[in-house]
């Protein structure tokens, strides 16, 4: 058995996209349409991890709200540094700027995508 990939909602696709492939890097592999949405398939840049955006044609207005079962999404980056960089020109801000976690023996920060999912970055 393998995994296949995580869905999250997402209410404007084009934010959406922009954010997961311009600043996350991630690929565009495959997008289905059904009567009701449309589901974007993104990889990681060794085709092993996905995520798959959902964007229903009827969305809440105010967007979809966020259990407290589910957490983040983890990504590692070569240079925090370098990150930071491309997340500002983007116009993005750190939830929580880089920090050094003892415990695990990494720099790490948290971020949000549009739609306010928390994403770990991981420096690797």
């Amino acid at each position: 058995m393998r995994f296949l990939h995580a869905m999250i909602r997402v209410k404007d696709s084009d934010k959406a996209m922009d954010f997961y492939t311009k600043l996350l890097d991630m690929n565009l592999v495959k997008t289905i349409t059904l009567e009701d949405s449309i589901l974007y398939f993104l990889s990681d840049e060794d085709g092993q991890t996905q995520i798959e955006l959902t964007a229903n044609f009827e969305n809440p207005e105010n967007g979809y709200e966020h259990g407290n079962a589910f957490g983040h999404f983890a990504f590692g980056v070569d240079s925090m540094e370098e990150f930071g960089k491309k997340l500002h020109s983007m116009g993005y801000e750190y939830l929580y700027e880089p920090y050094y976690m003892p415990e695990a023996g990494l720099l790490i920060a948290f971020i949000k995508d549009p739609d306010g999912n928390e994403i770990e970055i991981i420096e690797d």
